[in-house]
């Protein structure tokens, strides 16, 4: 090779720039100077290796300035990479890609409070060592009636941890309509065996009767758990055994009667025009020993499994190894406090949860939301039609499943580039806006759209979708 002349046998990945070259750059310093130094580094790293390869496949070397291109190009994937807020116009109100439950402002503002010590294990009245969780449990408490409470860190370690305590060794009655798997490889019948206990399934798939449990109960029989079905449902030709009728068998025999409520939910939504699900508070009437769900689906609050009940057991769980093992921290224990609060006010209530006030939000209000984005983007020079039309969201998060919640849509049909290219492209802006695709559209679902959002949505369209004028 010669004056920088590549000759036909030589290997083009040998005209690469070193990183030591990169480095002293002035796009790079730059870089270094809004990041750190580790993090440029790796960005040069891949964008040598991306090189390399192109080059091993036959592809010339680039010039310094696109490699330094690439570079950053490579550091803006690192970076978007990491947690960041995101607008979810999907439609899905507890979103598990989303983080779930959107947290109550009187949430973030208490953990925006944690930037120094706190008194989460102190008594600040005798300075002596104090009780964790001990406001929750209070509100739990008074929310529910129960006699205790205690919290772990979501509603699988809940159901592990009673089943170790009170049925390791000991049989547990279960319908085998209620046998769930849910997301991230959990399956009931996996954590029962996990616990020690013996699994004794009744009933079949479709239809469980209540003679059904007190056959099944022997000596070694610990507890019946029923489950509720929270991310399914059995129609048609089904049964089930309600709580109540499950708990009178404790007038016959010595068995514990727990209820895993899955999702849970500590306010009608009926008068919503949304389905009965069971309330925290009426399993505990009906005489549960205990109840179990989780504090980030129809409570809205942060990921966390809740267990109430009869104090002695409680209390027995709270001695376990396990209960140690599956303890939540400051930040749950802060967010889930200021959540539960909330329903203290039930005139505010819908107002200040953001999950509540998705699900019950008003048709006409979500209808007048879409117009006003269509009008703004009619009165621009537009690349892609624009339509508000009727659809449905979903609660998500194992909750309330196979019910369809009405809802306005904005539909946008890109004529530039395909539906996948601009959804693509909307996931990349800052913020990334997530949305869904059907029938050759965009659509983003007024539902859950936070306040300030819709003018996201509409900066990020007149990016990526619309035509100068």
């Amino acid at each position: 090779m010669a004056d920088g002349i590549q000759t036909p046998n030589e290997d083009p990945r040998r005209k690469l720039a070193s990183v030591s070259v990169l480095l002293e750059q002035p796009a790079i310093r730059q870089l270094m100077a809004r990041h750190s130094r580790a993090l440029v580094l790796d960005a040069i790293h891949q964008a040598l290796a991306r090189c390399r390869a192109e080059c091993g496949s036959g592809s010339p070397a680039p010039a310094l300035k696109e490699l330094t291109e690439r570079v950053a190009g490579e550091l803006n994937l690192i970076e978007q990479a990491r947690l960041r807020p995101v607008v979810n116009a999907t439609g899905i109100i507890l979103h598990t890609g989303l983080g779930r439950a959107v947290l109550p402002q009187r949430a973030v503002d208490a953990l925006a409070g944690l930037n120094r010590c706190c008194n989460i294990q102190i008594d600040l009245e005798t300075g002596l060592r104090g009780k964790r969780t001990h406001q929750c449990t209070a509100l739990l408490r008074k929310l529910t009636g129960a006699e205790s409470a205690t919290i772990v860190n979501n509603n699988a370690a809940a159901t592990l941890l009673l089943l170790s305590t009170l049925a390791k060794g000991r049989e547990v009655i279960i319908s085998r309509g209620q046998l769930i798997e849910i997301g991230g490889s959990y399956r009931l019948p996996d954590c029962i065996h996990q616990s020690g206990a013996k699994m004794v399934e009744v009933g079949t798939t479709n239809k469980t009767h209540l003679r059904d449990y007190e056959q099944a109960i022997t000596e070694n029989t610990a507890m019946i758990l029923r489950v509720n079905p929270s991310n399914y449902r059995v129609v048609g030709f089904s049964q089930e055994v309600a709580i109540a009728e499950l708990a009178a068998l404790k007038n016959k025999y010595p068995i514990l009667v727990v209820d895993d409520l899955g999702c849970g939910a500590l306010m009608d939504l009926q008068p919503y025009g949304l389905p009965k699900e069971p309330l925290v508070q009426e399993s505990l009437q009906a005489g549960a020993d205990l109840v179990c769900f989780s504090g980030d689906k129809l409570i809205g609050g942060p990921q966390a499994g809740i267990i109430l009940g009869k104090k002695e057991l409680i209390d027995r769980l709270k001695k376990h190894p396990l209960s140690r093992m599956l303890r939540t921290g400051k930040l749950t224990d802060v967010a889930l406090e200021q959540t539960l609060r909330l329903f203290l006010e039930p005139e505010t209530l819908l107002q200040n949860n953001p999950t509540l006030r998705m699900l019950t939000r008003p048709l006409r209000i979500l209808k007048n939301m879409a117009g006003n984005l269509k009008s703004a983007l009619d009165a621009l020079n537009t690349s892609c039609q624009v339509a508000v039309i009727q659809g449905e969201s979903a609660t998500g998060g194992g909750a309330l499943p196979a019910v369809p919640i009405p809802t306005w849509l904005l539909a946008v049909t890109p004529r530039s580039c395909s539906p996948a290219e601009l959804s693509r492209r909307l996931r990349l802006f800052d913020p990334p806006i997530i949305t869904r695709t059907h029938q050759e559209a965009v659509h983003f679902d007024m539902r859950t759209l936070l306040d300030g959002e819709s003018e996201l949505v509409l900066a990020a369209l007149k990016t990526v979708c619309l035509e100068a004028p």
